[in-house]
């Protein structure tokens, strides 16, 4: 299991670090502590990114014409 912290995590989701501070706080993206250290799973911020994804690109129009 490949952990990631705030520092690592932060360009992996292509966010910065406050904005990945303020959705673990909001608890909109999966994280967890060890003492005040912030830490994620890769493999749940994978997911992640695929439902944010899946649920951004719903309703978007096709390119067929």
């Amino acid at each position: 299991m490949e952990r990631l912290t705030v520092k690592d995590a932060a360009p992996y989701i292509g966010a910065s670090e406050y904005k990945l501070r303020e959705l673990v706080r909001d608890k909109k993206i999966p994280a967890y502590r060890i003492g005040n250290k912030i830490m994620f799973r890769k493999s749940s911020l994978d997911e992640w990114i695929a439902n944010q994804e899946a649920r951004n690109s719903v309703g978007c129009p096709s390119s067929e014409a």
